[in-house]
């Protein structure tokens, strides 16, 4: 049984109550928060990690995936990187209040854009407890206030690393409601969330595709997806074999079961004979399934025995383990409609020495990052200088890739004038 505790609709009008709060802080209030936050999580390194270990037995003991524990485990190096994303986020120029885009009107108003908070922003996520503190982080920096809903598998870490947020609010004199974690595992309360659109301002889905498909055909509130991460690097004929072999492993193996890594794989025909042998040797020697098309397969079935056959399906499926669709191509065309019909706008990467051609493969791809020669994994906002992210957007809408305190913000018009009257 969990304990009584007060209504979502109840925890979303105290969280937009202290969003005014947040929203005029100052840089230096901001700052002194995120720095009581970073003291108070090496103070509570130990109890984290306790009441982590609860949730990892838990999801064991459920069943639940590789993959999906390997995204719950705090360890010495998660732990770490949630220290240094705080660090990373207190040094990001503070977004609110930029003025931006001055023109001058023939009439002599100055017209600009400055930067403004969203507001209150309820963030939906399965799994990671780090989403716990790089959300916060990052609304705290762009002043907003925000509303947690973590997966009930990381209950334990979520509710100890909210109430660190909570102290240092308190702390430094801010209502501990401008950080808001939903204290209760029913999946009822998403259904409340999403419906309180006179508090909320914006909702952002982080999960599985059910729990995607479910928050946004139903939300009351604007929703920016963070979809699944259907990957693709398309290897040209004009590649350079050897570095691309290492930038695909990358991209596969170092950790599989996240958003940016590789799912498919597309190789130009040309290549096969001298690109494929080497290739599916260190799939082999990394321990990864290959599921090929029919003239991969046919070729080297006999030498590699770990090869499956692709089916349909292989092009459509986000595996988040050692499993890599591979499929070949007659040109960068084909490749780039393969990429069009079955990705998920998330990350897509060229592998090439042609100018030419990746610069027609970054501008026909429309994907949230697009990379040239370089790993899919690249595909995060600390990795592009963000300090940290809500997550990688994949809706097109205001905000599309990895969201940091610039992305949680909006532009109001703003107008200096001496005392021009309209004709």
């Amino acid at each position: 049984m969990e304990p009584e505790t007060e209504p979502v609709e109840e925890i979303a009008r105290k969280a937009c109550a202290a969003s005014s709060f947040i929203a005029s802080a100052g840089i230096s209030t901001k700052l002194n928060i995120l720095n009581t936050i970073k003291n108070l999580l090496i103070e509570n390194k130990n109890n984290i990690i306790l009441e982590n270990r609860k949730d990892v037995e838990n999801a064991q003991s459920r069943g639940l995936s590789a993959p999906m524990i390997d995204r719950l485990t705090i360890s010495e190096k998660t732990f770490n990187s949630m220290i240094k994303s705080v660090e990373d986020v207190g040094k990001i120029k503070d977004p609110v209040g930029e003025i931006e885009d001055i023109t001058v009107r023939p009439n002599g108003l100055m017209v600009g854009k400055m930067r403004i908070p969203l507001g209150v922003i309820g963030i939906i996520y399965e799994s990671r407890p780090t989403v716990t503190i790089d959300a916060s982080i990052l609304c705290l920096l762009s002043g907003n206030a925000v509303i947690l809903r973590g997966g009930s598998e990381a209950f334990n870490s979520n509710m100890i690393l909210a109430r660190v947020i909570s102290k240092s609010l308190n702390l430094n004199g801010l209502p501990p409601q401008i950080v808001s974690m939903v204290p209760y595992t029913d999946r009822s309360a998403i259904k409340e969330l999403i419906s309180q659109k006179k508090y909320i301002d914006l909702i952002i889905p982080r999960g599985g595709e059910g729990l995607i498909s479910y928050v946004t055909e139903n939300s009351k509130i604007p929703v920016i997806k963070h979809d699944k991460g259907l990957c693709h690097i398309y290897v040209d004929e004009y590649a350079d074999i050897k570095k691309s072999l290492n930038v695909i492993i990358n991209a596969k193996v170092q950790r599989p079961s996240v958003c940016n890594a590789l799912e498919t794989l597309l190789v130009h025909s040309s290549i096969l004979d001298r690109f494929m042998p080497e290739m599916l040797g260190e799939l082999k020697k990394n321990g990864v399934e290959a599921r090929v098309d029919d003239e991969i397969f046919n070729l080297y079935k006999n030498k590699f025995n770990f090869l499956v056959p692709a089916e349909q399906d292989d092009w459509d499926t986000e595996y988040l383990n050692l499993t890599l669709a591979v499929k070949s191509v007659p040109d960068i065309d084909a490749a780039i409609e393969h990429i069009k019909k079955h990705g998920s706008n998330h990350t897509e990467a060229i592998l090439t020495e042609n100018y030419a051609n990746a610069l027609e493969f970054i501008k026909r791809v429309n994907s949230s990052c697009v990379l040239i020669n370089a790993s899919t994994r690249f595909n995060d906002g600390f990795e592009l200088g963000l300090g940290a992210e809500i997550g990688i957007s994949t809706s097109k809408i205001h905000a599309f890739g990895p969201m940091g305190a610039r992305e949680l913000t909006t532009t109001k018009f703003i107008v200096f004038g001496s005392y021009q009257t309209r004709t």
